[in-house]
């Protein structure tokens, strides 16, 4: 085993990673630093400071990343249309890189050298931390305790707690699944939902009403754009951040973006999971009508045609790869004439556009008309541009070939 002389944690103040810390600590001998980031996750973070004290952790990291997240990890995703396998809009994913950043800078400011995060071997984010942390620090040693301990259940990690003198809460009525959440979505996993059959427990939704349950009165929203990013709503300019967290609330008030899938994860298997995404749902819709008017045919086609390899190298972890990097200035360049307004209309889990503008609008209405075009469109100039289109058809029915 390589000496660790000192190793920056991933830490919530959890169960695990509350034992992670101590276990890192006899395990290898070595000092912990813990990092705790806010990335909206609805949860105080200032907690986990007295619980890392209590561990005797000396160097503690509490970092407020909402912005930086919003703005330099989640815009520049939305600014591709991206989903992954035509639904999931990677909340979970689009996190990562951010905290794998942030440990090699905290590696680097306290001469760490290694870091260790609580994923499992079972899951994506495991590759996505370790990947993220590589490309950025190459001689970096990470330590993945799941793949390492035998404390494989949670009674194995409370007896540790027994037997380590680690307070940690036992709360009663503890939620059955597994969840994570950033200011773009929460998830849910394991509980019932490890059956793709069964329908998930209303009960278990945090941040949406049902559908069924929304208010009778559509809400109306005016989005103003900016290079492909919202920069106001109804007028009012906002940070990233605050765009996000507004969208998040109205969009759960209407019944907007819960989701159920079950997806493909890098490491192999199949895994089921629900997802509330309310904000991002109504971002993807009105991007997607800004760029309406706004690109190119060909151009907004080479997008559509190059989201599913962007999202999939985000999914699996690539977000610090030269060619996601590639593929980014790309998406940007192509972003300088989204400007404009988007309205939208919310009901009762559906996002509806209603309207669309832009000073910088490719729509020419004396062209689109089906009324009188005044000349601005010669109709006999189509007969030619099918004829041309359709001569290799002609060849090959000449030459006898079947097309079936």
């Amino acid at each position: 085993m390589k000496k660790i002389n000192k190793v920056v944690l991933a830490y919530s103040g959890g169960l695990d990673t509350s034992v992670i810390a101590k276990w890192l600590e006899d395990t290898y001998q070595c000092e912990v630093v813990t990092f705790t980031a806010d990335l909206g996750q609805g949860e105080e973070v200032e907690p986990a400071r007295a619980k890392a004290e209590a561990l005797g952790i000396t160097q503690i990291y509490i970092d407020d990343l909402r912005e930086e997240f919003v703005r330099d990890f989640v815009f520049p995703m939305f600014r591709a249309n991206t989903i992954y396998e035509g639904e999931y809009l990677l909340g979970t994913s689009i996190a990562r890189p951010l905290i794998s950043k942030r440990l090699i800078e905290i590696a680097n400011e306290t001469g760490a050298d290694a870091i260790a995060h609580g994923a499992t071997g079972k899951g994506n984010d495991q590759v996505r931390f370790e990947l993220g942390a590589y490309a950025l620090k190459p001689g970096v040693q990470v330590i993945a305790p799941w793949r390492e301990w035998d404390l494989n259940s949670r009674e194995k990690l409370l007896a540790y707690c027994d037997e380590h003198g680690i307070a940690v809460e036992r709360k009663k009525g503890k939620s059955p699944y597994s969840m994570d959440a950033n200011l773009l979505h929460i998830s849910y996993e394991g509980g019932i939902l490890e059956d793709p059959w069964a329908e998930p427990e209303e009960e278990m939704w945090r941040w949406s009403v049902a559908p069924e349950s929304a208010p009778d009165v559509p809400t109306y929203l005016n989005l103003s754009y900016r290079k492909g990013d919202i920069v106001a709503i109804d007028g009012e300019a906002m940070t990233p951040a605050r765009v996000l967290a507004f969208l998040n609330r109205i969009g759960g008030e209407n019944g907007i973006g819960r989701l159920d899938i079950v997806e493909n994860r890098y490491v192999g298997m199949k895994s089921r999971g629900c997802y509330e995404t309310p904000g991002g749902t109504i971002m993807l819709k009105a991007h997607r009508a800004i760029e309406s008017i706004t690109l190119d045919r060909e151009v907004a086609h080479l997008k559509d045609e190059l989201m599913p390899r962007y999202a999939k190298l985000i999914y699996n972890g690539y977000w610090w790869s030269p060619e996601r990097e590639m593929l980014q200035k790309m998406i940007d360049e192509s972003q300088e004439p989204v400007n404009g307004e988007v309205r939208l209309k919310l009901y009762k889990g559906n996002v509806t556009v209603v309207g669309r503008r832009s000073d910088d609008s490719l729509f020419d209405e004396t062209i689109a008309t089906f009324e009188d075009d005044a000349g601005a469109y010669n109709q006999g100039d189509a007969e030619g541009f099918i004829k041309l289109n359709a001569l290799r058809l002609r060849i090959a029915a000449n030459k006898g070939r079947k097309l079936d």
